[in-house]
This record gives C-alpha cells, structure tokens and sequence, in this order.
C-alpha cells in the first residue's frame, strides 16, 4: 500500500467533506491518500441557471479531465451531479452508504404556503413539483454552493428555497426552520456519495471497491437507469426514488413539463431478486404515455431559451 491515492475533489465545504470522508474510511483501510481541490466550472459560473450552461456533467467535468490527465487518481461526487454515461476510461468505482434522500423547504414562516410566495432554486425538477403543487407561487433561479444559497436566501425577501436536506445536514448548517417535502420526488441518486476510478488503475479500484454499500449500488443504480432512458441527454425535471423494504423494491418515478403543468408519474413493488432493468422498463412506460412528447417540448424549449 505504497501508493498515495490522490482524491480530486470540488473545493466547496461540502464537496470536501465529502472527499474528507472517503479519505478517512480509505485511511482506515491502512491506504496512504492526500486530497486534491478544482474548481468546476458549475462553481465558477453562479450567474446563469445551470440548464442555461448547456454543459453535461458541469461539475464533474474538470475532475474527469484531471483524472484522465492523471493529475487525480480517484474523485468523489455527489452522485445526484454525475451525469449518466461517464466519460471514456473512468468507472465507478464504489457508492457510497446513502443518506437522506429528501428535499426541504428552508423557510421564513409558512403563511405564504396558502397565498402568493416566491420560492428560490436552481433546479427545474424541484421548481416544476413545486409549481405543480402551488401553482401561484413564482419560482426565481438560485445558484452558488450551500453556504452562498442560505446567505441569499436571507439577504432576499423570498419565502423560502429548496435544498437537500443531505448536504445541508452533512455540514451542520440544517436552519431552524425548515420542513422536509415528503411530496416531492428527489433527483435520482440525491443523497449518495459516489467515487469515479479510472477503468486501468487496479490498485485504486481494489482500494475504493472496500467502500461500495450494496443496497445503494441498487437502488441508485435503478434511478439513474430511469433517468437516462428518460433524459437521453436532455436536461428535463425528473424525479426518481428507489427504496429497499423488507425483500421488495418500491419505486417511484415522474416526469413533469417546465411549467409544471404536466405531470406524468409511475410507481412499482417488485422483488428485490427483480431489480433488473426495473429502472428502464418504468421509463418506458412513461415514455410511452406521453413521455416522449413533452421530452421533445422539453428539449425545444430549453434549446431557444
């Protein structure tokens, strides 16, 4: 175990909490590590929505060109930002053990919920549920990382923004006020950790191979299956949760128009032994009952905006 592993990582807190975490447990193992910060270009970009950049994996990508630069050996991420066909050359390498998986509404008091408010968030899933559960409310772009999103939040008169509750917890900055939205589906793999290897590099796979958590790996697995027969490229509000019970799987999965107006949504229970493309065939299904049609007003509309 000579070989130092060096962790690329984003140099948010929480992204580097995220790397710190990795680097313990791989520590733990008796591996040598050092920590390796970028900045993306998501990071350096907070004035344009992120639908708006055009850019696939946006905050993955200068990572994926460190490692295959070899500047990087191993990079950690939050799976949620991972785009679904990895580059050339780099696999991934293990999940993570998942943590909550939900969104929350951090508020300023919740009289608004019934009237007129103004919700933040830069994500089109989140802003399309929320429009499509208060459709009188008006939804404003936010950007920037944790700690940059709650500042604003206080700096403005909105009545509240959307976060996950995961990255909000994992660096101890969970507000007072706050309510978890249990009727809003999260991004697939919101909550998981994942850590992207090089398809060559036998030493770090093996290492990174000791931190893969098996039910994760499914039920993240099943989601971005969902998300990629669904998206095939195109940025689109999808939400999709996979959650083991007992020896089942439940899974939830939608699909909503920008404007919230249009929703299209399937859930299934099936067999863990089942698992199987579970997250494929339910895309199928939603593309075959108008999927595919507002994926394409989806598309066209993000195309001249």
């Amino acid at each position: 175990m000579s070989k130092v592993i060096r962790i690329g990582t984003r140099d948010s807190e929480l992204a580097l909490w995220q790397a710190n975490t990795v680097k313990a447990q791989l520590e733990n193992l008796g591996y040598k590590t050092v920590l390796v910060p970028v900045k993306s270009t998501g990071d350096l970009i907070l004035d344009q929505p992120l639908y708006e950049l055009g850019i696939t994996g946006i905050f993955t990508k200068t990572l994926d060109v460190a490692m295959v630069n070899g500047d990087v050996d191993i990079a950690v991420h939050s799976m949620k930002d991972v785009p679904t066909a990895l580059p050339k050359g780099i696999m991934q390498g293990a999940v993570l053990k998942r943590a909550a998986t939900k969104d929350i509404l951090v508020h300023k008091g919740l009289d608004f919920l019934e009237a007129e408010g103004t919700i933040a968030t830069g994500s089109l899933r989140r802003k399309a549920q929320w429009l499509n559960k208060y459709p009188n409310h008006k939804v404003v772009d936010l950007r920037g990382n944790v700690n940059t999103r709650l500042q604003k939040l206080e700096d403005n008169s909105w009545n509240g923004a959307i976060f996950a509750k995961a990255g909000l917890t994992r660096i101890n900055v969970l507000p007072e006020h706050f309510i978890e939205l249990d009727w809003m589906l999260p991004a697939p793999a919101q909550g998981a950790m994942v850590i992207a290897v090089m398809e060559q590099d036998v030493f770090c796979k093996e290492a990174v191979s000791k931190l893969n958590d098996h039910f994760s790996e499914i039920c993240t697995t099943i989601e971005r299956e969902f998300l990629k027969t669904l998206e095939g490229g195109c940025t689109a509000p999808i939400g999709a949760l996979a959650v083991i019970e007992d020896k089942d799987i439940w899974f939830r999965g939608c699909l909503f128009s920008l404007d919230g107006k249009q929703k299209l949504e399937i859930e299934k229970r099936v067999s863990l032994k089942e698992n199987r493309n579970l997250g494929r065939n339910c895309a199928i299904e939603i593309l075959d009952q108008g999927g595919k049609d507002l994926m394409a007003d989806i598309k066209a509309s993000l195309d001249k905006s």
